[in-house]
């Protein structure tokens, strides 16, 4: 529960975001008196941008169709400032592996949003049983080279991660030879997306009628990435000692089983909150490794 002192903060930070989102009439106040002599503040939509593209691929917002679902989610994600703002801090820290893995997939950049619209980057769980930043279903992840067992599930680990989902986007843009079409597959699935375009005989995804989910998905997208490369513009004032700064670390191969991973680590070093911290694709309190097979194991060096 908010503390009342809480409440007042958030709503003050709140307004001041709103109001930073159109030019202020110096003369006009972030709130009036209503006539049960309490406060009103005064609450107003971002701008939409004229131009905006997704992996260099335009979005026709002069089309009002696509301008109004771009408008819908600029609203939601703008105004869900403790989610973007802790997702923001968080891509300081995941931003450059991300950016690494894309680049040497050969997969554009702008998808780095794809994984902020998905799990805000965090290894989080849907209602469907999707987990880690690029929210892999059980029965989907070996199929693009995770592993997942009783010990080990690299749904979990961010970097593994990125690289399969680079192999599924990579194989639906061959598909449908749009990467906003691949990103769509993304959430509907490739054979959902196919069946949609043929039965509708359309190929441009701003031109197919999808499930709801996805018809917001790209715009979700596009509207984070306009957020976080236009953050003050938006009214989210990040100073540097905000950010959350990548993890420093070591990484130590691991060939044999571990019986024990917290007396593993303290043989290392450190302790069982670190390793499950920077490792949190280690699921059990064990780990086996199959013969010819081996893990990386990231330790923290120095103070975290």
């Amino acid at each position: 529960m908010l503390l009342s002192a809480a409440v007042g903060v958030a709503i003050g930070a709140s307004s001041i975001i709103a109001f930073s989102f159109r030019e202020i009439n110096e003369n006009e106040e972030p709130a009036s008196m209503g006539s049960n002599g309490k406060l009103q503040y005064k609450w107003y939509t971002p701008e939409v941008p004229k131009n905006m593209t997704f992996a260099g691929e335009k979005v026709p917002l002069e089309r009002w169709d696509i301008k109004e679902s771009l408008d819908r989610e600029l609203l939601i994600n703008s105004y869900s400032h403790s989610q973007t703002l802790y997702a923001m801090k968080r891509a300081y820290r995941y931003f450059p592996m991300i950016e690494e893995r894309l680049k040497a997939n050969g997969v554009p950049e702008d998808f780095k949003y794809l994984c902020v619209a998905e799990s805000h980057l965090q290894n989080a769980t849907s209602n469907a049983g999707a987990v880690g930043f690029w929210q892999f279903m059980r029965d989907t992840g070996p199929r693009y080279g995770l592993v997942i067992n009783d010990d080990v599930d690299e749904r979990y680990n961010p970097k593994k991660a990125t690289d399969a989902a680079c192999r599924y986007l990579k194989e639906s843009y061959a598909k449908f030879g749009s990467w906003t079409a691949a990103a769509a597959s993304y959430n509907c699935g490739q054979g959902g997306y196919n069946g949609h375009s043929t039965f509708q005989q359309a190929s441009n995804y701003y031109d197919v009628q999808l499930p709801d989910e996805t018809m917001r998905y790209i715009f979700r997208i596009v509207a984070l990435k306009y957020i976080f490369t236009n953050p003050e513009k938006m009214g989210f004032m990040l100073q540097p000692e905000d950010q959350y700064k990548p993890y420093k670390t070591r990484s130590i191969t691991v060939d044999k089983i571990i019986p024990n991973l917290a007396q593993w680590a303290l043989d290392n070093g450190s302790n069982y909150k670190m390793l499950k911290t920077l490792n949190p694709w280690l699921r059990s309190r064990q780990l086996a490794v199959p013969a010819g097979k081996s893990y990386e194991i990231e330790l923290p060096t120095g103070s975290m």
